[in-house]
């Protein structure tokens, strides 16, 4: 069943975060991800939202956690997580 990490953002220090958007799309491409969005306008219709909207397509969910557990993207998180609030979160599509 296909899993979609949905990935909200607020970036702190654009240029910081550069390092992480380096490492993390290769990390994403090793295991299989797609991205279907990344960045693009956002309208909120209901509720809130951070800045920057992220939504990757993964095989499966076992394949979403390998790849966010996976020295890859970890180290990309080594650059991310400070230098950004964000709420990221794997879910099971239909």
């Amino acid at each position: 069943m296909p899993t979609y990490a949905i990935v909200q953002v607020d970036v702190k220090d654009a240029e910081e975060y550069g390092k992480y958007a380096a490492l993390a799309g290769p990390a994403v491409a090793k295991y299989g991800g797609e991205f279907l969005a990344r960045g693009g306008a956002v309208e909120v219709m209901e509720g809130t939202t951070r800045d920057r909207c992220v939504i990757i397509r993964f095989a499966d969910m076992e394949t979403a956690k390998t790849f966010y557990h996976g020295a890859e993207y970890q180290e990309a998180l080594s650059y991310g997580l400070p230098v950004s609030e964000r709420d990221y979160k794997f879910v099971e599509g239909v």
